[in-house]
Parts: C-alpha cells; sequence; structure tokens
C-alpha cells in the first residue's frame, strides 16, 4: 500500500491543523493505520493508532485530549485532527500502515512520506 501525508504547516501555539494519509494500491479497511512523529535529534515516537473499523483508537499520553485520529474506510483516507498545539508537537509527522493492532514502530509495514509540523510560541 502507498501513503501520502499531506497538511502540515506552521501554526501559532494554541492552533489547530488537521493531517489526512492516503492510501492507495491495495484494499484500505484490511490495515491497522498510525501516525507516528520525530522530532530533531529524536526518535521516532508513537502519536495515535485506530484498528480496522475506527472502533479503537489508543493515543499517546502526551497528546491524549489534544490529537484525534479517525480513518475513513470509503475514502481510504486516515486523519489526524490536533488542537491545542503545542511547540514541543513539532515534528515530522508520518502515516503508517500494519496489518496487527499494535502502537510498536518497527510493526508498521509501510510509511508516508511525512509531513512537517511546526508550532511557533
Amino acid at each position: 500500500v502507498q501513503l501520502q501525508a499531506s497538511g502540515g504547516g506552521l501554526v501559532q501555539a494554541g492552533g489547530s491543523l488537521r493531517l489526512s494519509c492516503a492510501a492507495s494500491g491495495r484494499p484500505f479497511s484490511r490495515y491497522v493505520m498510525g501516525w507516528f512523529r520525530q522530532a530533531p535529534g529524536k526518535e521516532r515516537e508513537f502519536v495515535a493508532a485506530i484498528n480496522r473499523s475506527g472502533s479503537s483508537t489508543p493515543t499517546a499520553d502526551s497528546v491524549k485530549g489534544r490529537f484525534t485520529i479517525s480513518r475513513d474506510n470509503a475514502k481510504n483516507t486516515v486523519y489526524l485532527q490536533m488542537n491545542s498545539l503545542k511547540p514541543e508537537d513539532t515534528a515530522v509527522y508520518y502515516c503508517a500502515a500494519a496489518l496487527d493492532f499494535t502502537i510498536a514502530t518497527m510493526s508498521y509495514e509501510y510509511w508516508g512520506q511525512g509531513t512537517q509540523v511546526t508550532v511557533s510560541s
């Protein structure tokens, strides 16, 4: 499956952004989807995941209550709504697909190219 992330940009602290990730190539609904991020000098970290039906959405403690993951299987797209953004949310955000429901980065087989999110103070 091929993944194309979009929606990043520059936003002030307290603002919002909505990331999108469009999938193509294989049936989207068979994949668990996740969002990850990587800040300069840091390891890539889990942000949120969503199971095939959208009924389960584990989220990292650092973004809980501010970020929401969702998916539209008819549009082959997964979203990450980011509210109340903080400067520490600045990172490249990646969407990824896996066959197993997991939050482990290494278990995700397919990755998008990343989209930059910069939050100014």
